[in-house]
């Protein structure tokens, strides 16, 4: 059996920084106060139940801010709107921003255009947490498109100038393939291509990993937007295509096929750790 393991698997620098920030504010933490996170820190379990096993527990919405004064409170690496940073600096709660950088640019780009009055469309998937965050940047009009259905039935305003931003995780070649259709609608806009080069960079290897591979496992968290569209890239190119949370998940996978070629990769909220369970179990089947 041959294995391939993807060099740009596992833990992005944004998701990186963002958990090592939580674990940061846990060994400061010498005076007992409640540390909790906007929402998940990252989308996977595993780390979600480690972080809650040493104290630190999610909240999901803003008015829940009143209960937990006092506390501190850590913007996960997807973002959030303005108002979130205001409701909790009124109610007394220490903001520890984990943010990652390309998605806070996202935010400067879209307040700053939107001032100078242009139209956002924001192309990703309108219930992610990351798109919800930039849209709560934008202070005036906006359009979110998740995929060329809706882009061909999008209509505007000839006299609209519209600024085009994308979700850091979204396909590239979807997000071209969506822009190409506004452009030939003749509509006057410009264009920030915002995918994360650590995106562009896993999405490209695991379409050329997949291309020679005879199977693919593909690793992270079934809510994990980018690790979804690494399975989408990676079914394209092969069909005996897994997803899979942990190890465990392997059970239905027929490995035992003599001389296959094994792919592996990894969605950047997958933890070293699990990569490597997988890919020790795979090295493994005889």
């Amino acid at each position: 059996m041959n294995v391939i393991l993807a060099e740009s698997a596992g833990f992005c620098f944004g998701v990186e920084k963002a958990v090592g920030i939580v674990y940061e504010q846990i060994e400061k933490n010498t005076d007992g106060r409640q540390i909790y996170t906007f929402g998940p820190i990252i989308h996977n379990d595993e780390v979600v139940k480690d972080l809650e096993s040493k104290g630190v527990h999610c909240i999901d919405d803003e008015t829940q801010f009143p209960s937990i004064k006092g506390s501190v409170l850590i913007i996960r690496s997807h973002g959030v709107s303005r108002h979130i940073y205001k409701m909790a600096e009124e109610n007394g709660i220490e903001v520890v921003d984990a943010t990652c950088p390309f998605v806070k640019k996202i935010h400067n780009i879209v307040y700053e255009e939107s001032q100078k009055g242009s139209e956002i469309i924001i192309v990703g998937d309108s219930s992610h947490p990351e798109v919800l965050g930039i849209i709560g940047w934008v202070s005036g009009p906006y359009r979110t498109i998740g995929n060329e259905e809706e882009a061909l039935k999008f209509e505007g305003d000839k006299n609209k100038h519209y600024f085009i931003v994308s979700q850091t995780t979204f396909n590239l070649e979807k997000f071209q393939s969506i822009v190409e259709i506004i452009s030939k609608k003749g509509y006057y806009y410009n264009v920030v291509n915002t995918i994360c080069n650590a995106t562009a960079t896993r999405q490209k290897e695991a379409g050329v990993i997949a291309n020679h591979a005879d199977m693919m496992i593909v690793i992270g968290d079934p809510k994990s937007s980018n690790t979804r569209k690494l399975y989408e890239i990676c079914r394209q190119y092969c069909k005996d295509t897994y997803y899979i949370q942990t190890v465990k998940d392997l059970a239905s996978a027929n490995l035992k096929q003599p001389g296959i070629c094994v792919g592996i990769t990894a969605g950047a909220s997958t933890p070293n750790h699990i990569i490597q369970e997988v890919l020790l179990y795979v090295r493994g089947i005889q």
